[in-house]
């Protein structure tokens, strides 16, 4: 296997025109880069790819029996307000990448727009939060593949099914961008159908409730505040709603990302969403002890309904497609970890940077980045046994790292307007720009909050703050590591730019 360090690559596939191809080099090289990657990602593929990550499917799979049990039907609304938070987010998102379509997300955009301190403590939080949520897309699929097996969910069960999909992952994306495309691309369809005939189905042939069912909360909540339930319910809406940003994860991949990328972003915020209401409703509709649910009495609401509705053959269909969808957002949340580790090793911005920053010229892919995308994740699966609710934990922490990563690129994104920044991307929101950044810096803050919040009391006091703790590990180890290997002095990329690129920008465009 040929690896070279360094770059990220010139090669280009054939999805684009010579011209464009050129224009693409060009561009990444103003940005201080060249790429070896292979330029082959078209705008279905990477809309395709942020969808798997999003997967309304395992967003919901995964957490609708416990949001039903918190808040009753209404929980379907935190989806709305997730989606609407993270769609301010992912418009600031858009503005950053059109400047910077650069590999790697979050870390070489708050890099450009703030400098380089910020970026790698944004990178570090980031890159735990997306191993850590590998690890919880893996492990909720044990439960889904012991039905369809027909042999109990037990620990270790579960946690082998989580192994083989983190292993199945890792070869597909070994294999190269075009493979990548091609998962992602079947991954959407075999989902975006399966949930498609479900919710329909649901709905139109199995409904036990009429819409007005998701403004009664059958009592869910107890005697204490409801609203108290509705945010603890809300964990479905935060967790279903990250994702779009892998589209700029893979940017030096994708021809003509400035314009591509932004819209690839909207439209897995908007389809995404619209698929997981779809779903979320069928089964709401459809469920005939909703009490039993809150209760707790009905465990399995999925599965119960699905073999009531479709029967054991039917319904072992429908599972086959869900962990499809499982095994390909593991595939895509793999994907995007494994080009950050890559944009920090070949910023020279961590230990082992050589390694993690070599590339292979045969694979178009970076494989030490990969491996790491495959053993953090797997052994974060094997020490779940410390939680008697391991998903719930896993997943909390997973979107308070996402969120925090998030929100210290849109903080350092409304740093550099305060400096004079005036996005220079052929993606732009103009004079909406400040306002649009400051609703999602409130919304992704608001949004911390709640998904850190305490609120199982009646166990360890540990196990209740576990979410919080598991972040704060991240950050002061980050924090430390950073002040005592002082890492963002390595490298000579650049940092800070965000004016000085846009004015740039502006310059060769009034040239052209």
């Amino acid at each position: 296997m040929s690896m070279t360090q360094g770059g990220s690559g010139a090669a280009v596939g054939r999805a684009a025109p010579a011209r464009d191809a050129d224009e693409d080099a060009r561009q990444l090289e103003a940005l201080g880069y060249t790429s070896h990657f292979d330029r082959a990602m078209s705008l279905r593929a990477n809309f395709a790819l942020g969808f798997t990550y999003l997967s309304p499917v395992v967003g919901v799979y995964a957490l609708f029996a416990f949001a039903l049990a918190e808040a009753g039907p209404p929980m379907i609304w935190t989806f709305v307000i997730a989606g609407a938070g993270q769609f301010f987010v992912a418009l600031v998102f858009g503005e950053i990448v059109s400047q910077y379509p650069i590999a790697g997300g979050v870390y070489p955009w708050a890099r450009r727009l703030w400098g380089r301190r910020w970026a790698w403590m944004t990178g570090w939080v980031y890159a735990w939060a997306l191993l850590v949520t590998i690890a919880s897309v893996a492990y909720g699929a044990g439960p889904f593949a012991a039905t369809l097996l027909d042999v109990e969910a037990s620990t270790n069960f579960v946690i082998g099914c989580a192994l083989v999909i983190i292993a199945i992952a890792t070869a597909i994306n070994l294999s190269g961008t075009r493979n990548l495309s091609r998962a992602a691309v079947a991954g959407f369809t075999a989902e975006i159908i399966g949930a498609l005939v479900v919710g329909l189905y649901l709905i139109l042939f199995e409904r036990e409730h009429g819409p007005g069912v998701f403004f009664d909360s059958f009592d869910a909540g107890g005697d204490g505040a409801y609203v108290g339930a509705f945010l603890a319910a809300g964990l479905i809406g935060l967790y279903q709603f990250y994702g779009f940003e892998a589209c700029g994860d893979v940017a030096e991949e994708v021809p003509d990302p400035g314009r591509r990328i932004p819209r690839a972003m909207m439209m897995t915020i908007l389809v995404g969403g619209a698929t997981a209401l779809l779903v979320t409703a069928g089964f709401v509709m459809s469920e005939p002890d909703i009490p039993g649910v809150i209760a707790g009495d009905v465990a399995d609401p999925i599965g119960t309904t699905l073999t009531s509705v479709f029967g054991s053959v039917g319904s072992k269909i429908v599972l086959a497609v869900v962990l499809v969808s499982f095994l390909s957002c593991t595939l895509s949340l793999q994907a995007a970890a494994s080009r950050m580790i890559y944009a920090y090793g070949r910023d020279r911005m961590i230990f082992a940077s050589s390694t993690l920053g070599a590339f292979s010229s045969r694979l178009h892919v970076p494989p030490a980045a990969l491996a790491v995308g495959a053993a953090v994740p797997a052994l974060i699966v094997l020490g779940s046994r410390i939680s008697e609710d391991a998903l719930t934990r896993i997943i909390s922490f997973a979107a308070l790292g996402i969120y925090i990563a998030f929100q210290m690129v849109v903080f350092a994104a409304l740093v550099a307007r305060a400096r004079g920044w005036r996005p220079a991307g052929r993606w732009s929101l103009g004079r909406w720009g400040l306002p649009v950044n400051v609703i999602a810096l409130v919304y992704g803050i608001a949004a911390m909050v709640n998904v850190s919040w305490p609120r199982t009391p009646d166990v360890e006091w540990y196990d209740n703050w576990v979410v919080l703790l598991g972040a704060a590990i991240v950050v002061l180890g980050g924090l430390l590591y950073m002040l005592a290997a002082r890492p963002y002095r390595h490298g000579d990329a650049p940092a800070g730019d965000a004016v000085e690129t846009a004015t740039a920008l502006r310059r060769r465009q009034r040239i052209a």
